[in-house]
C-alpha cells in the first residue's frame, strides 16, 4: 500500500506543513513517498530525504514548475499516481494543497477528503465539521484516496533517515496559467502557521495604528508571530494574511493570547487547538472566555503596556 505525500516548499527547503503531512501518512502504515516538484529544488529533496518514515523521495525539477502551479502540477501528479500504483495521497490541508488536489481529485474521478484530523484505518479518517463544532468520520470506497491534512492535528516528522533521491521525469508546460506577480509580507517575526506563540488583535484595537503600537512591543517581547480576526482584516488594521480563522490560517501554538476579540465562532475554529490560550478584553460575557485557559477582564489599552513593562 503505498503512499504519496506531496512536498510544500520553497525550493530550498521543506515548509513545516510538510512535516506534519508524512506523520499523518504514517498512521497508514504504508511505505512512504515525496514528491518534490520544483525548480533547482535539489535542497528540498534533500530535507525531504532525512525525514524519519521516508521510503523514498521522488524529484521533478523543471522550469514548469518553478512557481508550482496547479495546472502543471496536477498532470505530474496524475501520471505518478497511476504510474507508482499509490492507494493514498496527501498534501497539507493549506493554500498550496488546497489549490492542487482538488484538481488531481477531479482528473481522477474520486472524491477528496479534506482536512482530516485522525486516521482511524487505512479507508476511515476524521474530520471536523461546522467550524469544528462536531467531527465527522468518513469512510472512503474509492480506489485512490485523495486527502488534505490539517497540520495542526499532527506532530511534525523528526529527522533520521536516509530515503533514496530519483528523479522523475517532467511534463510540458500546459500553458493554462502564468504567474504575473507575488506581493509578500515580508517580517523578522515567525511566520504565522508554525509559531510557537502568537500575538492575536481584534476589532477592539479600534484602527491600524493601534494594532501596532499596542501590539507589537508584546510580540517583539515574546519573539511571536502576529495574527489577527477576519473583522481587524476586513477593517483594513491588517494584511490578510494576519487572518486566524475559518478563512484565514489554522494555528495551534503553544501560547495564543487573543487581544480584543470577541471570539466570533470562525475565529475560534483556527486557534481553539492552542495549548495556552489567553484572552484579554474588556466585555466579560465575551465568547472568548469560553475557549480561553486564562482570561483578564480589562482595558487592553492599559493591560497591554503593563504586560509589556512586566516582561
Amino acid at each position: 500500500m503505498p503512499i504519496l505525500v506531496i512536498a510544500e516548499h520553497d525550493n530550498g527547503s521543506l515548509k513545516a506543513a510538510t512535516l506534519n503531512t508524512v506523520s499523518a501518512a504514517a498512521k497508514l502504515g504504508g511505505d512512504i513517498d515525496v514528491l518534490v516538484a520544483g525548480a533547482a529544488c535539489a535542497g528540498a529533496a534533500a530535507a525531504a530525504a532525512k525525514l524519519a518514515g521516508v521510503t523514498r523521495v521522488k524529484v521533478a525539477d523543471a522550469a514548469a514548475y518553478a512557481e508550482q502551479g496547479a495546472e502543471n502540477l496536477a498532470a505530474l501528479l496524475v501520471d505518478a499516481i497511476k504510474a507508482g500504483g499509490y492507494s493514498h495521497v496527501l498534501a497539507p490541508a493549506t493554500t498550496f494543497g488546497k489549490n492542487v488536489l482538488p484538481r488531481v481529485a477531479a482528473l481522477l474521478d474520486v472524491a477528496q477528503i479534506s482536512d482530516i484530523v485522525a486516521v482511524e484505518s487505512a479507508d476511515t479518517f476524521v474530520r471536523p465539521i461546522y467550524a469544528g463544532n462536531a467531527l465527522a468520520t468518513v469512510k472512503s470506497s474509492d480506489a485512490i484516496k485523495i486527502i488534505t491534512v490539517r497540520t495542526t492535528a499532527f506532530d511534525a516528522a523528526a529527522e533520521g533517515g536516509a530515503a533514496p533521491v530519483e528523479a522523475l521525469a517532467a511534463g510540458a508546460d500546459l500553458g493554462q496559467s502564468k504567474l504575473v506577480g507575488r506581493e509578500l509580507t515580508k517580517s523578522a517575526r515567525p511566520e504565522l502557521g508554525a509559531a510557537k506563540i502568537i500575538v492575536s488583535g481584534g476589532r477592539g484595537l479600534g484602527n491600524g495604528d493601534n494594532y501596532r503600537s499596542v501590539l507589537e512591543p508584546l510580540a517583539d517581547k515574546l519573539g511571536a508571530a502576529m495574527g489577527a480576526s477576519r473583522a481587524a482584516v476586513d477593517a483594513g488594521f491588517v494584511p490578510n494574511d494576519y487572518q486566524v480563522g475559518q478563512t484565514g490560517k489554522i494555528v495551534a501554538p503553544q501560547l495564543y493570547l487573543a487581544v480584543g476579540i470577541s471570539g466570533a465562532i470562525q475565529h475560534l475554529a483556527g486557534m481553539k487547538d492552542s495549548k495556552v490560550i489567553v484572552a484579554i478584553n474588556k466585555d466579560p460575557e465575551a465568547p472568548i472566555f469560553q475557549v480561553a485557559d486564562y482570561g483578564l477582564v480589562a482595558d487592553l489599552f492599559e493591560a497591554v503596556p503593563q504586560l509589556v513593562a512586566a516582561l
